[in-house]
């Protein structure tokens, strides 16, 4: 039996991977985005009663908010039981943020179910990734926007795809990634013949989405080599690796980093080349700050 399976995994060709990717199934959210709540939400009025109604009709969305309300993050004696209470407890960027992720994990979890693997980790992987994306744009010089949280979310959309398309494929990657010892994406190539970060580019680009999602799952693992937004996809990569140093959630990549690795990799010269050294040590407690709330965030969102 074993026999078969290994001569039955074989890597395949780059027409014989199209060829599969083009039956995996398109993911609505991510072309849009809860757009109704969006185009509410920056509105100047932003009035607490009309996106409580909008969220009304999102049950999962509902859920969501009153879990991340009412979690340890907040510290509330009393719990909350009206959406209106929690919209004010959150404040509009926080329910951007939950409604960009309450359809695009529901998509995702969609495409998981066939494949065993700690998903409900892998989410909070996405999301904390999403959260500490948008932090480190936040504090280093450059542009920041709501896009850097997307860009955050969908970084391992290939790995989601992997599941879907090759389930046994995956299934053995993932077996021998448990180990810790060898690149997640060396694993991908040698088995599959495509590593995720490619694999999530090439479905993202099927599918007609924005360049900057397209290049944050092609280039995570190497910000410096994207031809665009190289920016943004080095706060995706450094917010990769803490939460991997910090053992949040699961992405699937068993090799150890520690925190002191992470800020000492060149992704952060990237980030901050021309930052004097004091304002350095400023973004980098930050950053730190975040990461240490993440997990309760996390606890009320996924």
């Amino acid at each position: 039996m074993q026999t078969t399976t290994l001569t039955r995994l074989v890597p395949l060709n780059a027409s014989e991977i199209q060829t599969q990717l083009a039956r995996c199934p398109s993911l609505p959210s991510l072309g849009s985005i809860n757009k109704a709540l969006q185009g509410l939400l920056v509105n100047e009025q932003r009035y607490t009663a009309q996106i409580a109604e909008i969220i009304r009709r999102d049950p999962s969305l509902t859920a969501r908010l009153l879990r991340l309300v009412n979690s340890v993050y907040f510290g509330l004696t009393t719990p909350v039981n009206s959406i209106e209470e929690a919209v004010f407890y959150l404040g509009v960027r926080q329910i951007r943020q939950l409604a960009m992720v309450t359809p695009v994990i529901e998509d995702f979890q969609r495409l998981t179910r066939q494949c065993s693997f700690p998903w409900r980790e892998f989410w909070q992987h996405c999301i904390g990734s999403a959260i500490l994306t948008r932090e480190i744009t936040t504090n280093v010089p450059g542009p920041s926007e709501d896009s850097d949280y997307v860009a955050g979310l969908v970084h391992d959309v290939g790995k989601i795809v992997m599941a879907w398309t090759f389930p046994d494929h995956f299934s053995e990657i993932h077996r021998q990634a448990l180990a810790g010892t060898r690149s997640l994406s060396e694993i991908e190539v040698e088995i599959l013949g495509v590593n995720h970060s490619e694999l999530g580019a090439m479905y993202l680009e099927r599918h007609r989405l924005p360049e900057l999602m397209i290049h944050s799952a092609r280039f995570h693992h190497c910000p410096e080599k994207s031809p665009q937004f190289d920016h943004v996809i080095a706060a995706v990569q450094l917010a990769d690796l803490l939460l991997r140093s910090e053992g949040i959630g699961c992405s699937g990549n068993y090799v150890p980093v520690t925190r002191e690795e992470c800020f000492a990799a060149p992704v952060w010269n990237l980030l901050l080349a021309k930052t004097p050294e004091a304002e350095q040590a400023l973004v980098k407690a930050a950053i730190s700050r975040t990461l240490e709330q993440i997990p309760s965030m996390l606890e009320g969102m996924v």
